[in-house]
């Protein structure tokens, strides 16, 4: 057959990189092609993401995949990470900059929400874990302080489905990164509408959720002509970037309701699950605060968000600004030298959000919890990466009794499998072995 190729726009929150995948009817062969940075900038009293930088981004590696692979591309599609969205109004015009999760104002909403609608009733319409970065407390924060923005929205797209429009033209919402937005039921497969108009959400922001793998249309006639790509098609795939990196775990046992294997889908976050043939939507599952999510085939994937990279991503920023520029290499090695097991904080600490000055806000715990407080460079690395170890281990043997058995393997994907002291770290932690990739 003739080769094909295929294109995969990965953007995450601190960068994005278009990917070619080239068949030819034996071989699949992957390349990044173009690689950029990507993050939040305050604006008007609040985190947004530079979202023109980031389509600006997209548009320079379609423009080098057009170069690199001519007439042979057939299809593009685009996964980032979740929770965060846009509107488009009628007129086909983007609405407002998305404002990062990690803004503060969703920051008590959790609360104000329970008042509303107890925890329970909300987890069983949606099945989702409690963290304020949801979606559902960035629309409560809108309705309290930009109802203006929700009168003139018509439709709600997600980071994903705001970049498939941007190149079609044609708005979709996919099923996997609407499954992150705690406005979703993952046993109906549809919007959880009756719980929205109880928050006094506008349900018709919400339009029907389409499956991986929806051919959507063309790429635009000026996108094609200003890239140099041909008639390339825009075809979802699992939109939220931890559904599609599940999908490729190279584990051959079919998803279950107690499966063998798990995943850790590692890089800024760590998200921690098992790929389950049905949401498990039990009481047990609220108590330990884990979410259903769907994944692509149907699937859906059982896990809890726990922090990742943060820690050292802020930390290594915190030190570039004071004219300290380690890459991560150095910063790992400094780390692997440091004395093991000295001081374990809690990485999900409400005070590691977005503090100024993250190496000061890990040594403020430390102290604060009566530990040794970490006093160099490599000692601090190594206490955010055992303490995110530490907090894998115990979410893995929480998983362990939800579903039931012992997971025999872990498999680590995402950008973190780079990090191998990481891996060792977690591997040690919880006793088991893992896999990177």
């Amino acid at each position: 057959m003739a080769r094909e190729v295929a294109l995969a726009v990965d953007l995450g929150a601190s960068g994005g990189r278009i990917v070619s995948g080239a068949f030819d009817g034996r071989l699949l062969e992957l390349k990044e092609l173009h690689r950029f940075e990507n993050g939040p900038v305050s604006f008007g009293g609040h985190l947004v993401w530079d979202f023109v930088g980031l389509w600006s981004g997209v548009l320079d590696g379609l423009r080098v995949a057009a170069d690199q692979h001519q007439k042979a591309i057939q299809s593009i599609g685009v996964d980032t990470w979740g929770v965060d969205f846009s509107f488009i109004t009628k007129n086909d015009a983007l609405l407002s900059e998305p404002v990062c999760y990690r803004d503060a104002r969703t920051r008590g909403l959790i609360e104000a929400a329970q008042a509303i609608v107890s925890k329970e009733e909300t987890f069983n319409a949606t099945g989702l874990q409690f963290i304020e970065i949801n979606t559902l407390y960035q629309l409560l924060a809108l309705k309290r302080d930009r109802p203006e923005l929700l009168d003139a929205a018509d439709q709600l797209l997600m980071i994903p489905d705001l970049v498939h429009w941007l190149l079609s033209g044609q708005r979709s919402n996919e099923r996997t990164i609407a499954s992150t937005t705690q406005c979703f039921n993952p046993q109906s497969g549809q919007w959880a509408n009756d719980l929205l108009t109880r928050f006094g959400l506008p349900t018709d922001l919400f339009r029907p959720v389409s499956e991986p793998g929806h051919d959507i249309g063309s790429i635009r006639a000026d996108i094609a002509s200003d890239t140099g790509l041909g008639d390339v098609r825009v075809v979802l795939p699992g939109s939220h970037d931890t559904a599609s990196a599940v999908a490729a775990v190279p584990a051959l046992e079919p998803p279950s309701s107690r499966p063998d294997w798990c995943y850790i889908s590692l890089g800024t976050w760590a998200l921690v699950g098992a790929e389950l043939d049905r949401p498990l939507v039990t009481p047990e599952c609220l108590a330990r605060n884990f979410t259903n999510e769907g994944g692509v085939g149907g699937t859906t994937r059982l896990l809890k968000n726990l922090c990742g990279l943060w820690l050292v991503q802020q930390c290594r920023a915190s030190w570039q600004r004071s004219g300290k520029n380690w890459d991560w290499e150095q910063l790992t090695a400094l780390a692997a030298e440091s004395k093991p097991l000295q001081t374990i904080i809690d990485s999900g600490h409400p005070s590691l959000v977005a503090p100024n000055d993250m190496p000061q806000a890990i040594r403020e715990l430390a102290q604060q919890s009566n530990q040794p407080v970490p006093d160099s460079t490599g000692a601090v690395v190594r206490t955010a990466l055992e303490s995110v170890a530490a907090d894998v281990s115990r979410t893995l043997q929480e998983l362990d009794g939800l579903v039931g058995r012992r997971m025999s393997r872990v498999h680590i994907v995402g950008g973190g499998v780079q990090n191998k002291l990481l891996c060792q770290m977690i591997s040690d932690a919880s006793d088991r072995p893992v896999v990177a990739g």
